[in-house]
């Protein structure tokens, strides 16, 4: 990462190069250069090319990106669930990047942005197998709510024949900056 790190808020313009990323960081061999993967978990893709442009368009959605230069190296999600609740997700960094710090400065990025928007919780949900990436969020603050949720496949198919998967539910207070 040079000094040219800037992070803004995604365009519609910006959802190819955001499927490359989150394709790259979480699915297949590329993924596992980094830590932060779900390639021995899952191989199916990490969202549909229509699920990421109606995000880019939701208004309760805000996709924050990094990008070093000009080159898409990183992104968080943000959706307002309610007035006082936010949702975190599709947190990633480029997988030859992971561990350089730009995850941590964009879940900084990710929760001031809900601070500005009035939000009091930040909540996420994690595969619960992933106890390296759980731990990195209970060292920023987030604890276990208790909860769990299930993951539901992207194909049907997958539902009967693949993992059984399980979310465990985080989340954090955002007290005021």
């Amino acid at each position: 990462m040079s000094d040219t790190l800037a992070i803004t808020t995604a365009t519609p313009a910006d959802a190819p190069a955001l499927k490359a990323l989150l394709e790259a960081a979480y699915r297949g061999d590329s993924a596992r250069q980094g830590w932060n993967h779900e390639a021995d978990i899952l191989d199916d893709e990490r969202i549909g090319r229509e699920e990421l442009e109606a995000m880019l368009a939701d208004p309760a959605v805000t996709i924050l990106t990094a990008r070093d230069g000009g080159a898409l190296i990183g992104c968080v999600a943000v959706t307002r669930k309610d007035e006082s609740l936010g949702y975190l997700g599709m947190l990633c960094v480029s997988p030859t990047l992971q561990s350089s710090g730009l995850g941590r400065r964009l879940l900084d990025a990710a929760e001031d942005h809900g601070r500005a928007l009035g939000l009091a919780t930040m909540e996420m949900t994690v595969i619960d197998s992933r106890e390296s990436l759980i731990a990195w969020y209970v060292r920023r603050g987030y604890a276990f709510t208790g909860e769990t949720r299930p993951f539901h496949a992207l194909r049907p198919a997958d539902a009967e024949t693949g993992p059984q998967i399980t979310f465990v539910v985080l989340e954090k207070p955002l007290s005021p900056a």
